[in-house]
């Protein structure tokens, strides 16, 4: 099943192996990739156009954690655990450079869900995440242990 932004808090027992959320589009230009860039991520083909095209990547791409930065705003955004998106490790790749001009969009799916043993309150989520290009090119592929919890709890 499909889910698009959804309304309400999304609590373990609202969620199902197999649940899809597909979030809304993010347009990332220049100014975004340097400004973050410039703060947290200060390297030539992040911050100065004309250095980045004697680089690797032959231009100008967004650092990984702004690509990340922006996939964990859609997720919580487009799927609003009723506690929060509460991390317990992950696994990320970025198979191809984001670059200014790019329109971003993240489509999760919910791969697992393991209960507690020793807290029937709440489970591990292993939700998956890809970010995509306006073509549909992978930019990001992560994977999250997330906690979530049953309503009352």
């Amino acid at each position: 099943m499909t889910i698009g932004l959804p309304s309400e808090p999304l609590y373990l027992d609202d969620l199902a192996v197999g649940n899809e959320f597909i979030s809304r589009e993010h347009r990332l230009d220049v100014e975004q990739i340097i400004a973050f860039a410039s703060e947290l991520d200060p390297q030539p083909f992040h911050v100065e156009p004309e250095r980045a095209q004697d680089t690797f990547f032959q231009g100008l791409v967004a650092s990984g954690w702004h690509t990340m930065a922006i996939t964990m705003r859609l997720i919580v955004e487009n799927v609003p655990f009723a506690q929060g998106i509460i991390g317990a490790g992950a696994e990320v790749s970025w198979p191809e450079p984001t670059r200014p001009g790019e329109v971003l969009h993240v489509r999760s799916k919910v791969q697992e869900i393991r209960p507690s043993r020793s807290k029937p309150h709440m489970a591990i989520v292993l939700l998956h995440a890809l970010t995509l290009n306006h073509d549909g090119n992978k930019r990001q592929d992560f994977t999250a242990k997330l906690l979530a919890f049953r309503r009352g709890a």
